[in-house]
């Protein structure tokens, strides 16, 4: 197909350029007239981070054939602040404090600026709406809702100009205050480069090989075909690795790409560099790959089964790490207790899905350092693991981290960096990776899933006398951040609670399934899922309030933890008091106003009284 002359009106400027057909109005901005403040978090229309107008209509540039918009008059972000000079709204989102990582702002912004063209006095659930086709990782939406009524307020005169004013940094104050960020006017005028809108000259473009199975022998691996495509400048395998093949947070288990066989569809097998992105896509896909299907696991149990399949030699019961704790006498603890719950619960994995996809650039600079930028959220340990890979000394090795848009703990490993070192090694040419959404996916690290098994025994006055808490995770194909993760839900599994008798194992296995890591607060979110629902369990069968029982549990100031921590300050007791007074809670048994559980009987006088009370107090509250 031809290509077609295009112009547009763009940004107020008339441009004439050749274009092709099939070419999206998002890929011409950004490639063609290198205008990166609108972002591609998606590519199907769904984020909203690509929003542009096109003759004064909001649009997803994502979806727009660039001959769908011929001769029309296209504004994207930078069209807003052009003169230097943000705008009202773009003012109002930096006072608000409505961006964090940036990555979904600048198409926020063209949605709001939108939004208060159509109707310049909406109300909060217009905004809402207008804003619906637009997605937010990072601020919550809250912060995005008020900036957009500020603007508004502000140019309808209801609030002076002044609003928009940063706090004064002589004023010394800034607890509880809404501090200017440094960072929100290149953030909120699309100013702000991340790895992806990154360009350098001479720069090449990388795509990756991917497996198509879940466990299979790589028997043999044919580049042939791709590096003699003209326009390919190098091709990589783990054969072009020349130091220590092998990464992670804790066991450096994962290769840069995969050695002798595949462990999850999705894993790296060869990595292209071309002169532009379709090219590189046509060269991987002309490698030719000859697998050994072998027997694949995807359920942690199976995997710890006798005889399963092993996944990795070092590891042939296929444990990545088992953290046991042992306090007291459990079974005694059991055998003391009025009352003993037992419950299964399970988590699932969880997909980041932070708006910026994973992308990264690599080259060589003239001092032969090679230089390898991108949002990495542990460079440190990055730069020194790669060091080994390249064989390299550590002042040969320089890594960048770029701004992040997005990471939640999920670019903490380091996934694709090595391939960019190696390429840009072998090319002698700066190199770049993005990721699509759907590499994003099928490739990166999700939160673990978990079976766990509770069992807790209680006393008629709802004290814990005893935990049994086993947690197997499904750590996925490498080891990744698993062992961190295990440690933290091992620590933090029983809760803020004072438990005499513990028995705490935390595993983590290896499956074919994609890797497993860091995402917010891992670990402890798992367990304490667990953990909290049976205690609201614990309260129907005692009959007891919920903030009682944690009451009377929790550790106070200088309690010791079950893995020795001395606590000075313990603020659970605070925090439970704000929450009851915060919610209106009405004490009473887990989900009901007042009652007395199923334990039975004249035993349960804990219960009784409690009951009793509540009962005077609703006849108090009948009198007033």
């Amino acid at each position: 197909m031809s290509d077609l002359a295009f112009s547009a009106i763009v940004n107020g400027r008339k441009i004439s350029r050749t274009a092709k057909p099939s070419q999206r109005l998002l890929d011409f901005i950004r490639d063609d007239l290198n205008l990166t403040g609108n972002k591609e978090g998606c590519g199907a229309g769904e984020c909203g981070t690509c929003s542009v107008f096109v003759d004064g209509v909001l649009m997803k540039s994502c979806l727009l054939p660039v001959a769908k918009v011929q001769g029309a008059r296209i504004d994207t972000i930078e069209s807003l602040a052009k003169t230097g000079e943000l705008s009202v709204l773009q003012k109002a989102f930096h006072k608000a404090g409505a961006s964090q990582c940036g990555y979904c702002i600048p198409g926020m912004v063209m949605a709001a600026t939108a939004a208060l063209r159509i109707n310049p006095f909406a109300d909060r659930e217009e905004i809402k709406e207008r804003l619906g086709g637009n997605i937010c990782r990072c601020t919550g939406y809250q912060k995005i809702f008020d900036a957009v009524e500020l603007a508004r307020d502000v140019q309808n005169g209801h609030l002076p100009v002044t609003m928009l004013d940063g706090i004064d940094a002589e004023q010394g104050d800034y607890i509880g205050k809404n501090v200017s960020r440094i960072d929100a006017p290149s953030k909120v005028s699309g100013r702000l480069k991340y790895a992806g809108d990154m360009l350098m000259p001479d720069m090449l473009h990388v795509h990756v090989l991917r497996s198509p199975h879940a466990h299979a022998k790589i028997l043999s691996i044919d580049t042939s075909a791709a590096e003699a495509m003209e326009g390919v400048e190098g091709v990589i395998t783990c054969a072009d690795v020349p130091g220590e093949d092998g990464f992670g947070v804790f066991v450096h288990d994962q290769p840069v790409m995969a050695r002798d066989k595949v462990r999850y569809v999705g894993e790296a097998v060869a990595a292209v560099a071309a002169e532009d992105p379709v090219l590189a896509r046509q060269a991987a896909a002309a490698i030719k790959v000859v697998y050994e299907p072998l027997p694949a696991l995807f359920n942690a149990e199976d995997a710890l089964k006798p005889g399963a399949p092993v996944i990795h030699d070092y590891a042939p019961d296929n444990v990545t790490k088992h953290i046991p704790i042992r306090v007291g006498d459990v079974e005694k603890g059991f055998a003391e207790s009025d009352l003993v719950i037992e419950e299964h619960y399970d988590t699932q994995a969880i997909e980041h899905a932070y708006l910026e996809p994973e992308a990264g650039l690599a080259y060589v600079d003239h001092d032969g350092v090679v230089v390898v930028i991108s949002p990495s959220q542990n460079i440190t340990h990055h730069r020194h693991m790669l060091a080994k890979i390249i064989a390299k000394p550590i002042a040969k090795v320089r890594f960048i981290m770029s701004p992040v848009g997005g990471g939640f703990g999920g670019k903490e490993d380091m996934i694709y960096q090595g391939m960019l070192a190696l390429l840009a090694m072998k090319t002698g040419r700066p190199v770049r990776l993005v990721f699509t959404r759907e590499e994003s996916i099928a490739s990166t690290a999700k939160r673990h899933p978990s079976k766990t098994t509770l069992r807790m025994g209680f006393m008629r006055d709802g004290r814990i006398r005893a935990v049994a808490f086993k947690m197997i995770s499904d750590g996925g194909a490498y080891g990744l951040s698993t062992e961190g993760v295990m440690r933290k839900a091992a620590i933090l599994g029983a809760g803020p609670y004072v438990i005499p008798n513990l028995q705490m194992d935390t595993i983590g296995v290896y499956t074919n399934n994609t890797p497993s890591g860091a995402f917010r607060s891992f670990g402890a979110l798992q367990t304490q899922f667990a953990t909290e629902t049976h205690l609201d369990i614990a309260c129907e069968r005692l009959g007891l309030d919920p903030f009682e029982i944690r009451r009377i549990n929790m550790m106070r100031d200088g309690a010791t933890t079950h893995t020795k921590q001395k606590l000075k300050s313990v603020s659970i007791g605070r925090v439970l008091d704000a929450a009851e007074k915060a919610s209106g809670w009405e004490k009473g048994v887990s989900g009901q106003r007042y009652g007395r559980g199923d334990l039975g009987g004249e035993g349960l006088r804990p219960a009784v009284a409690l009951g009793a009370r509540f009962a005077a107090d609703t006849k108090q509250e009948a009198a007033e």
